[in-house]
């Protein structure tokens, strides 16, 4: 069997403002929860990340040293990275009402959701017959690819599932399919 936990990365200024993020470093106060998350965490016989910074500095506040994978990044926004929903909003009604309608458009220039998900669930398959517990340190956006691609929902479910910084997504596998675990306090 194969446990996976999934982190999503602690909290940053782009969290805070609701904007599009960047490769911007974790809070003071986000590394000070970080590390009182580490002792809810199970030993992991193998840790992955994301390569930007808030993953990075969410491993290191854990204590973990994490292989960094391009399959864990987050998604690119193209040229809405770091700019404010409320200002898309405003500037591109049609083309955020598209993106977030249509999984398979970037009218940002960046990367489809849809392209996320398929990364994301081929990274999950590579997994799966891997035994033991895998840690995986991401973004919002990559563990709600996994959240779908477990459940098999369409990408157009996407939206539906809200992921805060440092929520704790656990799944398992049989090596065959990936299950949600969803556990009692």
């Amino acid at each position: 069997m194969t446990r996976l936990t999934w982190i999503c990365h602690g909290s940053t200024a782009a969290n805070r403002e609701a904007r599009f993020p960047q490769d911007e470093p974790l809070n003071e106060k986000a590394i000070i929860a970080t590390q009182a998350l580490s002792s809810r965490l199970s030993p992991a016989d193998s840790v992955f990340a994301s390569p930007t910074l808030r993953a990075r500095q969410t491993a290191d506040a854990l204590g973990l040293e994490p292989i960094f994978s391009d399959a864990l990044a987050d998604c690119d926004f193209g040229r809405w990275a770091g700019r404010s929903i409320a200002e898309i909003q405003q500037a591109e009604p049609d083309n955020l009402a598209a993106w977030m309608a249509r999984p398979e458009d970037a009218p940002h220039g960046g990367e489809p959701i849809a392209a996320v998900c398929v990364r994301v669930k081929v990274w999950m398959n590579e997994h799966l017959q891997a035994g033991g517990h895998i840690v995986a340190i991401s973004h919002a956006a990559v563990v709600r690819a996994a959240i779908i691609t477990t459940l098999n929902a369409p990408v157009s479910s996407f939206w539906l599932a809200d992921i805060e910084p440092l929520a704790l997504i656990r799944m398992t596998s049989n090596g065959k399919r990936w299950s949600l675990r969803v556990e009692g306090a």
